[in-house]
């Protein structure tokens, strides 16, 4: 592709150099730089792109995208906004590969993981070809890689949604995080459908205030669209869970057809009769295509409303409710997501992401609904992130647990010690003895401290980090997963 064609997709913009120069690719990572490609300077939260601009170039990079000249000898197309230009030149270069599939797009502080997941295999068993993008894993065809992010960046996003699109996806489904929402990652993006799951407090850290958290998750509702379609394949849905205040603002803020789903409110997919055991959930679903009595294997009222956001979405893609109850009721669990740890023990072990307050009060509060003996709960908060929810989170556990240990999530560059002491002071106000709980630096050492004083009938919640197979400590990932080191711990115990 030649640098003019880019500069007539951006009116207010300027070549300086060849205008007629080609580049086969685009990278906004100098390191990542091929020969010929084209390297946009992005104006970062923590670097500035512009500073690598030499080193591209050193890599072999044909043309830069800049907001201000730099002294280096290649072409250069100068934009008001590298970010927004970034999303803009993504979408041509690849050819706006979203046109070519339905894009259903899940945002919310909780259930984003789950939602996706039931929604992909609801429709896979439909005998659609499905594409996945999310905090787990990204799926295209038969192809399934992890991911770094929950959201990736718009040249990464519209790069493998090309692949998608060649590979002849029906429907991408997408987990899109207020970051990516408030930085423009999935401008361009044509989504079918916009899914809201709720919105508790997190990442203050990025966004200061709730207003601001919740502002950014209204984008994508705002950008559904502004015409409508006599053509089905065009129209455009907004589905929100009625229950969350935040629904009736992102109602106003959508010219897409809002469709509502929830528990204690009327809505047009509905939850009754909710029954909660160890073993699953039950419960009868009354929608505007008929009423079916389902029974999950996933647990909790949380699941229930993560399902209730993916039976929405596939009654309004057509898929009969009985399909979807089939579909639903075959799911055994999600990676990470109250996902049961079992090596033989006689009591039970979930691992799951929770790394919220209202995560851990959704998982801790299910598990109290069938626990028959003592709650034990090991868990920490992420270092580099919002401080102000960690007495929270500790709050919450000293309410819902007979015993706490308090310990490391992923540290980051924080002192782990001054993470736990963070959290001290909620668990202190929620009145919890302190021979009720203890704090325990190392992770594996609290999980094993857990696992060696259960006995049969309690319960294990080792929560916030989930599908994680790692631990970061000081800028390193060191390989770490709660599932297995509890495996470990329990053959240890039994085993040894």
């Amino acid at each position: 592709m030649q640098l003019k064609e880019l500069a007539s997709q951006l009116a207010v913009s300027h070549i300086l150099g060849d205008s007629e120069t080609v580049f086969t690719g685009i990278q906004t990572d100098s390191r990542k730089v091929q020969p010929g490609d084209l390297f946009l300077c992005i104006s970062g939260l923590v670097t500035d792109g512009h500073e690598y601009a030499a080193k591209a170039v050193e890599m072999g990079a044909a043309a830069l995208v800049v907001e201000h000249d730099v002294d280096v000898d290649v072409p250069k197309l100068v934009v008001k906004d590298s970010r927004f230009a970034m999303a803009v030149i993504a979408n041509h270069f690849y050819q706006y590969p979203s046109r070519q599939m339905k894009v259903i797009g899940v945002t919310g502080t909780n259930g984003k993981t789950t939602s996706t997941y039931l929604i992909e295999a609801i429709l896979s068993d439909q005998g659609f070809r499905t594409g996945l993008m999310g905090t787990i894993k990204m799926k295209i065809g038969s192809t399934v890689t992890g991911m770094e992010r929950t959201t990736l960046e718009a040249v990464d996003l519209q790069k493998n949604l090309r692949l998608m699109a060649d590979a002849g996806t029906d429907y991408c489904i997408m987990e899109v995080s207020s970051h990516a929402l408030d930085l423009g990652r999935v401008k361009g993006c044509s989504f079918r459908t916009g899914i809201f799951t709720n919105l508790t407090q997190d990442h203050l850290d990025y966004h200061e205030t709730m207003e601001q958290y919740k502002a950014a998750k209204g984008l994508l509702f705002s950008r559904l669209g502004n015409d409508f379609s006599d053509d089905p394949d065009e129209h455009r849905f907004a589905v929100l869970n009625v229950d969350d205040a935040a629904s009736e603002y992102y109602s106003k803020l959508t010219s897409a057809q809002v469709i509502t789903y929830g528990i204690d409110h009327n809505a047009d997919v509905r939850a009754e009769q909710i029954e909660i055991t160890s073993k699953g959930t039950r419960f009868r679903c009354v929608t505007f295509r008929g009423t079916a009595d389902i029974q999950m294997k996933l647990v909790g009222k949380f699941n229930v409303y993560n399902a209730l956001a993916a039976i929405t979405a596939a009654l309004l893609e057509g898929i009969p409710l009985e399909g979807v109850k089939k579909s639903l009721e075959a799911i055994e669990s999600v990676d990470g997501r109250m996902e049961i740890v079992n090596a033989g023990q006689p009591f039970l072990v979930l691992v799951d992401y929770a790394h919220t307050p209202d995560g851990l009060e959704n998982a801790l509060s299910t598990i109290k609904q069938f626990a028959k003996g003592q709650v034990y709960c090991v868990f920490g908060c992420g270092g580099d992130r919002d401080r102000t929810k960690r007495p929270l989170m500790g709050k919450v556990t000293a309410a819902y647990s007979d015993y706490v240990y308090v310990t490391s999530d992923n540290p980051r560059t924080e002192d782990p010690e001054r993470i736990l002491q963070d959290i001290v002071p909620g668990i202190v106000e929620a009145g919890l003895h302190e021979d009720r709980y203890e704090l325990v630096t190392e992770r594996r050492e609290a999980i094993q401290k857990a696992v060696a004083r259960a006995t049969p009938d309690d319960v294990v919640l080792i929560a916030g980090k989930g599908h994680e197979t790692y631990q970061e400590i000081m800028g390193v990932k060191h390989d770490f997963d709660d599932r297995e080191v509890a495996k470990e711990a329990i053959r240890g115990r039994y085993h040894d």
